[in-house]
This record gives structure tokens, sequence and C-alpha cells, in this order.
């Protein structure tokens, strides 16, 4: 499916990077300033892999992930309501599981069956109806390489391990996990690996992207990057 289209009057915002880069949160501040419709794509990913295991589908079972994506989407049983500057609602057989996804479990499950060809092939206009128009904000790892290649601001969004780790640790604490620093450190590398070296549509920053290291940035700071940039593309139509 191709991805041209005339001229948007308000620009598709890409934003991708590797995991406790910060882009959840920075992709939510961005489009709530901006009153774009926010889209979370790695969440889709999560879901599949959520569905998997609801369903008692190894992950590592690729033709059987595979068949379960392609009928949840063509049944529509998997389905994202994505509302402006909020954070979108997952819903599998028309229940919300928004809340389940983000366990370590399930954010490994994603990195596993978002390899898969078949899954990405589902998810990839689903993803793409969500943006036709402009006026929204997703973010993942291939969106500026894959899902909007002609989006009109692309950025990638990155930080040192540790410090992706210290946030990740950080978010898992609040939540009661009782994982070690170390523990989330290795995954996050696990992670990194495997994301960039998939055969289908690797992690890595399209050739027109700003990337931006948010280490020792705030959030408000990189939002306000990101957010000026995106008022620049519609001031320069």
């Amino acid at each position: 499916m191709s991805t041209t289209h005339a001229r948007r009057a308000r620009p598709v915002v890409a934003i991708d990077g590797p995991a406790g880069a910060g882009k959840s949160t920075v992709a939510r501040e961005v489009a709530r300033s901006l009153g774009y419709v926010l889209v979370d794509t790695g969440a889709l990913y999560r879901a599949v892999a959520l569905a998997a295991q609801l369903r008692g589908v190894s992950r590592d079972d690729r033709q059987a992930v595979e068949n379960m994506c392609v009928a949840l989407v063509r049944d529509g049983s998997l389905s994202m309501e994505a509302g402006a500057g909020a954070a979108p609602v997952v819903k599998i057989d028309a229940i919300a599981r928004t809340d389940e996804l983000r366990t370590p479990d399930i954010s490994q499950g994603a990195s596993v069956v978002s390899r898969y060809p078949l899954v990405r092939e589902a998810l990839l206009d689903l993803q793409r109806s969500f943006g036709r128009d402009g006026g929204v904000v997703l973010e993942g790892r291939d969106i500026g390489t894959v899902v909007f290649p002609d989006a009109e601001v692309k950025f990638f969004l990155t930080a040192t391990d540790e410090e992706r780790a210290r946030r990740r640790h950080g978010e898992l604490v609040e939540r009661g996990d009782h994982s070690t620093f170390d523990s989330v450190l290795a995954e996050v590398r696990e992670r990194d690996a495997r994301d960039a070296a998939r055969d289908v549509a690797p992690m890595r920053p399209a050739d027109d992207a700003i990337l931006l290291d948010s280490s020792r940035l705030s959030i408000d700071e990189v939002v306000a990057i990101i957010t000026e940039r995106a008022r620049a593309s519609v001031r320069a139509e």
C-alpha cells in the first residue's frame, strides 16, 4: 500500500527509537500540546503477544502467531481507540486490555512477535489508517522507515542503555514489580539487539530523521523540541 498523499493540512509526526527512550511519554505530551491524535503502535504488537498468551498460542510458533494475528485484524477483534492527547485504548475481543500490556513479559513477547512478516503486514494498514490525513503522532520502531516514510516530521529518540534501564526499572518499581536493575538492563540490551537484527523492518533511524538523545534532557525539553519542529513544518507549507 502506498503512503503517497496530497498535501496534508497538518503533519504526521513519527517518533521512533528503542525501548525506554521515553517515546510513549513524549508522544503523549506532544500530541496533547498540538491537539493531535496519539497512536502507540508498539501497543498493537504488545496486544498480539497478549492475545497469543490468552489463546494459549506459543509466541515462538511463527505460523500460529501469524495466523492468529491475521484473523484478529480481519475479524476486527484487535482494535485501538485513539484520542487526541490521550493514551489509546487497546481492545482484544472487545475487552479493553491496555493495562495488561506493560509487563516485562509482554514487552519481550512483543519483540518476538514483531519479527514475524505476516504480523507486521497485518498491522501495517491498521497503523496507516490512523494517520492518513495527518494531525497525528505515532511512536514505534519503524514509523519513519516503513509505516509513514513520507512523514513530515521524523525523530529517532534514544538514550544510553543504562539511562533507559533506569527509567524502565523505576516504572516497574512503582507498579510493585521486584525486577532488579541488572535484569532490566539485560532485557533492554536483549530487546535492542533483537529489534535491530530482525529481517523485517529492523529498528533504525530513517535517513531524514532527527536524532535526539534524551539521556540528559527532561521530558519537557524533548517535547518542546519535537513540538516546535511540528509547528514549523506547518508554517513552512
